[in-house]
């Protein structure tokens, strides 16, 4: 008896011994992915630099250049309007010369921009340069998450996904340190340096981007099945992984090549794919709603709106801004490492609850009637506070969620069309903001209330403390 149970423990151990060494460690993330994906996305600091340097720089130009504020209104908003062109562009772009090759577009226009913005003489001038900047940044913000997500792994779609808005967050944080740190300059020389400053990154970035791989999808799409099998092979995480996506980009090209009228035919002309209509509703609307909730307003218009709360020094104005800057670019870190973990829709829905409360706080600190020491230190952290809510969530989620809805066959011109939206509705934000917080023509001075803390201008009659006409030209 005793030497049959020394016999089955016996076997047990020897059954139950090999067992602990033939566990398998889940896979470890590839870094060759994240570089890859990293190289792409940098481009797109460049975008956020471009668009937010107008915020402190606008304060120095306007004395400068003589500019209005109406110009100033065309000169930060514009950009988003323009990029139109080359947003809508980009897909077709991204699909004739490559991922790559539209990248290395994409910076030189952002350094013959930044080059001619840092030259401009006039109005006119600086207007022409903004286009020529507009180009490469909407190649740039259109192909960046595409490719990101065509060479990302599935483990690590999200976080390399989201890089995009890392970035963009990091050049506004960039261009408010430039603001702040080159406002000492003379001033005819200030304002240009910011801008001039945008000229060398391009150079290095193309030159990071040209020693990338092409996206596994373009070369499918050319019929390089070995070049694509060898690049999915090195950015996936384990063989059968790279094996299932190529079959999966396999079957896209494939029913693209086969479909009738071609991609965009199948995005709006096809009654027969209710699918597909409800995709690019979704894609079209979270991209407006991002831009709806205000955050180019405040990333554009940041110095201006603490210069109503009642900070008066241009210094204390950028330093606070900066401050902003850094808030945003942290807070992406949250949704970068959260987003694979917790879902898109949980971190959107408490996106959306957090910008819904603190544009509430924002908005009643500034019906304040006083402009106090306390009223101007509750403005600045309502506007933290958004823009840390924003960057949790809506910001860098919505690009990830939009690439990873749409088809395969259709993602370079769905997210042209998603992001088009987005720049139209920023446009009209961004061109009518000084313009809104004006004083009507119509309305008395009898009129004011603590509401219009916005106006620039008030009359004394009615015994609060705002600051005096032209404050908007500090």
């Amino acid at each position: 008896m005793g030497t049959t149970e020394q016999q089955h423990h016996g076997a047990t151990d020897v059954i139950a011994a090999p067992l602990l060494p033939s566990t398998e460690a889940p896979p470890r993330r590839n870094m060759f992915a994240f570089v890859c994906a990293t190289l792409a996305s940098m481009t797109t600091i460049l975008m956020g630099y471009n668009l937010a340097l107008m915020s402190g720089a606008e304060l120095f130009m306007r004395e400068d250049l003589g500019l209005t504020d109406e110009q100033v209104e065309v000169l930060s908003g514009s950009m988003n309007l323009f990029m139109l062109v080359s947003i809508l562009a980009a897909g077709w772009a991204a699909d004739s010369i490559g991922r790559r090759g539209t990248v290395v577009v994409a910076n030189a226009f952002l350094m013959a921009g930044a080059l001619a913005m840092s030259l401009g003489g006039g109005y006119a001038s600086l207007l022409a340069a903004r286009f020529v900047t507009s180009v490469g940044v909407g190649l740039s913000v259109v192909v960046a998450p595409v490719y990101a997500a065509e060479i990302a792994p599935a483990s690590s779609r999200g976080l390399l996904s989201s890089l995009v808005d890392f970035f963009i967050t990091g050049g506004i944080l960039l261009s408010y340190v430039s603001n702040y740190a080159l406002a000492g300059l003379p001033l005819r020389l200030g304002w240009r340096a910011m801008f001039a400053l945008g000229v060398p990154p391009p150079l290095l970035l193309a030159a990071g981007v040209l020693a990338m791989p092409e996206s596994p999808r373009w070369l499918a799409m050319r019929g390089r099945d070995g070049e694509a099998r060898a690049v999915l092979v090195r950015c996936s995480d384990t063989p059968a992984e790279a094996h299932a996506r190529l079959e999966e980009i396999r079957q896209a090209v494939a029913a693209q090549v086969g479909g009738a009228g071609g991609v965009w035919g199948e995005l709006f002309a096809r009654p027969h794919s209710p699918m597909v209509r409800r995709i690019l509703a979704n894609v079209l609307v979270l991209y407006s709603f991002q831009q709806a909730s205000g955050i180019d307003a405040i990333v554009l218009y940041t110095p201006l709106v603490f210069k109503q709360a009642g900070i008066s020094s241009n210094a204390a104005v950028l330093g606070a801004t900066v401050a902003v800057g850094t808030v945003k670019t942290l807070s992406i870190f949250v949704a970068t490492f959260l987003s694979d973990r917790l879902g898109r829709r949980p971190l959107l829905l408490a996106s959306a609850a957090g910008i819904a409360v603190t544009l509430t706080a924002l908005g009643i600190t500034l019906c304040v009637g006083e402009t106090t020491d306390a009223v101007a230190a509750a403005c600045v952290a309502s506007v933290m506070a958004f823009v840390a809510a924003f960057s949790i969530g809506l910001g860098p989620i919505a690009p990830t969620y939009s690439a990873e809805i749409l088809p395969l066959r259709l993602r370079a011109q769905g997210m042209s069309l998603g992001i088009a939206a987005n720049r139209v509705t920023c446009s009209v934000i961004s061109m009518t903001f000084i313009s809104l917080a004006k004083p009507s023509p119509w309305r008395g001075a009898s009129s004011c209330t603590p509401a219009r803390q916005w106006q620039p201008s008030c009359s004394s009659a009615c015994g609060c403390r705002r600051p005096k006409a032209g404050a908007w030209r500090t």
